[in-house]
């Protein structure tokens, strides 16, 4: 994975994840304690609530990417920025400013006036972004959206979120931003839980990964909380699965809490081997944990060269309890030739392998008792699960 550096930050693995804050300098906002529209508050919340609380990033937005709000033209954002631009100058803190925004002429105005960061939430749909940025050489998040400036995050299932992404390319310093949430485009609840569930896919792109989950609906749902203020703690949980699960960068509006569960959730997390030539060519291997046949599919999809199957690139393991002697004894015989392990303890069986050798071993597994065709069963919907 690319290590993104900004400032004294340095995102992507092997580093702790960042704590991006949101500051919305804009009344079209769903979470209102974010608001600040007076520039001499703004600046006080930074340095007084902010960056004590934990942030490593602050992020400007000039209008909501809400589409239940009217998306504002350029100039809007532009007469935001003055204001945006007289926070930045009014902070003490050493921090980095992300500027929040979908205009091209918005970023480099930014970048000019002291912007670190550009968080682009249409995803390079304005074709002079990618340009402008890379120009400047300043670092961008690139959310996943259609090619469409009036509709950010707009898209459904994970495989439209893949194909946004893709599309446009990235920079060398770009962080990638899956589009959580409802975006009013069809995209369900469901839809958002399966895309949590598969987070780890977006490595494939080997850009850093940003969250924001924040207060979403979608994880309300899961607990009953429907109303905004009552979602903090299910935020939470989300955020520590998303450290977990390999983002880099989480966004939100509760800072000191995400940052304290950010810090224990990487803490206690595997830890991701990630080695380092320190030569000119910066050669890094990082070690993938869990990675399941899907992932791998992601990977080789944006490859040029494989060699290999898939298949062969994740490996599954189940416990089976209560197994009868004989059925221990049929596993045992199935599992030879077919590079699948198994071992056995009393009445309990550690079965492990590959989705090739597993599936293999189904072909040997004969299923003329309940147990043995419980074992087959279950083995056989992970499979297709993966």
């Amino acid at each position: 994975m690319r290590t993104v550096e900004v400032g004294d930050l340095s995102i992507g693995d092997g580093h702790a994840p960042k704590i991006m804050s949101v500051l919305n300098m804009s009344d079209n906002s769903g979470y209102k304690p974010s608001v600040h529209i007076d520039t001499d508050q703004a600046a006080a919340a930074v340095d007084e609530q902010l960056v004590p609380a934990g942030a490593d990033i602050i992020d400007i937005g000039l209008q909501s990417a809400n589409p239940k709000y009217e998306t504002k033209p350029v100039e809007y954002e532009l007469e935001r920025l003055d204001a945006a631009a007289e926070v930045i100058e009014k902070v003490e803190s050493d921090t980095v400013f992300s500027l929040e925004t979908r205009y091209a002429e918005v970023a480099e105005e930014g970048i000019q006036r002291g912007f670190d960061i550009v968080n682009d939430v249409c995803g390079f749909a304005d074709p002079e972004m990618r340009p402008t940025v890379e120009a400047y050489d300043v670092p961008v998040v690139k959310m996943a959206s259609p090619p469409d400036l009036e509709r950010p995050g707009a898209l459904k299932t994970i495989d439209d979120v893949f194909e946004a992404l893709e599309r446009g390319g990235f920079t060398d310093r770009t962080i990638i931003d899956p589009a959580f949430g409802g975006w009013y485009d069809g995209k369900t609840f469901e839809d958002n839980w399966e895309m949590f569930r598969r987070l780890r896919e977006f490595r494939a792109f080997e850009c850093p990964i940003l969250t924001a989950t924040n207060r979403e609906d979608f994880l309300g749902d899961l607990a009953g909380r429907p109303e905004t203020d009552d979602q903090l703690e299910v935020s939470l949980a989300a955020a520590t699965l998303e450290v977990a699960r390999g983002a880099n960068v989480i966004r939100t509006h509760d800072t000191r809490e995400t940052a304290d569960v950010v810090q224990v959730a990487h803490a206690l997390s595997e830890e991701r081997t990630v080695r380092r030539n320190e030569t000119e060519n910066e050669v890094a291997v990082s070690e993938l944990f869990g990675a399941s046949r899907r992932e791998a599919n992601r990977h080789l999809s944006l490859s040029d060269r494989v060699t290999g199957r898939s298949d062969h690139s994740s490996t599954l393991t189940f416990v089976v309890t209560d197994v009868p002697d004989a059925d221990v004894d049929v596993i045992h015989n199935a599992a030879e030739l077919c590079e699948v392990t198994v071992g056995t303890a009393e009445d309990r069986v550690f079965l492990s392998g590959t989705v090739a050798a597993l599936a293999a071993f189904l072909e040997r597994l004969p299923v003329n008792t309940d147990a043995l065709e419980t074992v087959a069963e279950s083995v056989r919907e992970s499979i297709t699960r993966e």
